[in-house]
């Protein structure tokens, strides 16, 4: 008899010590967050939810909330029965459903207005209600590209606006840069000169998803310029005395050969 109590003593305490074995669940939104999501495309959320044994779902619903905590505040989107497999959309543009514990919500045409804070929300049998968060916002075009030199460096910053995602790509003269002209960082917003003399024509050019803008910075003219365009006149007035002298040459041997003919009549009419 001592027994028996002592391993219902222990059985009792090792369920205690353990609730969330029976009780317990708790939901996660798979999607990394913040997300941004270019406008007109769909926006896809997905949450995972875990449950003990015991645990029953009653309700799932998600909710809308500005990201800065002002009017017109929080927004219910769709509400999930827990054995349902669709949910009840509030609009037009949103729908969900449930499929073994995970709970997706879609809004087809993404705009400007959906962007805020998003919260599943999981209720089970008790009343009990656990909650996941996550941030979406909307994808921004790349905005006022801009040049600028730190002179003590030898380096030029480029700078954006607020595009979402942006991408850094230099140019030195149109040509993609070298380590012959300097070294981009890692992020790509900063171009460490070191050819000299810090000369020519540089060109930041910023990407992302919904396209591409750039500025320039323009540093004195590189020597080999120069001298290029002195080498080409140099050529041309070559290839114009070349052609001159040509011309001058048929010329000459053309009036000879019409003096000599010339000579050669009156020679023939004076014999005869």
């Amino acid at each position: 008899m001592d027994l028996r109590c002592l391993l219902c003593c222990r059985v009792a305490l090792l369920l205690l010590s353990m609730p969330c074995g029976l009780y317990c669940m708790s939901v996660h939104i798979l999607n990394e967050g913040p997300m941004y999501v270019i406008p007109g495309s769909p926006l896809i959320l997905e949450a995972r939810i875990e449950q003990g044994p015991l645990e029953e779902i009653s309700v799932v619903t998600w909710e809308r909330e500005p990201e800065s905590g002002v009017a017109p505040g929080r927004e219910t989107l769709a509400t999930c029965p827990g054995k349902g497999s669709e949910c009840a959309g509030t609009s037009p543009n949103v729908s969900g459903n449930m499929q073994h514990q995970v709970a997706t919500l879609r809004i087809h045409r993404y705009k400007s207005p959906d962007s805020g804070v998003y919260a599943v929300t999981v209720t089970d049998h008790r009343g009990v209600k656990t909650t996941a968060h996550c941030i979406i916002r909307m994808y921004e075009a790349v905005h006022h590209v801009s040049v600028s030199i730190n002179i003590s460096h030898s380096s030029l910053i480029c700078g954006e606006s607020w595009g979402t995602d942006p991408h850094f790509n230099w140019l030195h003269e149109k040509i993609a840069i070298t380590q012959s002209v300097g070294t981009v960082s890692k992020d790509g917003s900063t171009l460490v000169v070191t050819m000299k003399p810090f000369c020519g024509h540089f060109t930041c050019v910023v990407s992302n998803k919904l396209g591409y803008s750039s500025a320039s910075f323009t540093a004195a003219p590189c020597e080999t310029e120069g001298r290029g365009t002195t080498v080409a006149v140099v050529c041309l007035v070559l290839l114009l005395m070349l052609v001159g002298g040509v011309l001058a040459f048929l010329l000459w041997r053309r009036h000879r050969h019409n003096s000599r003919g010339q000579w050669l009549h009156e020679h023939l009419d004076d014999t005869i």
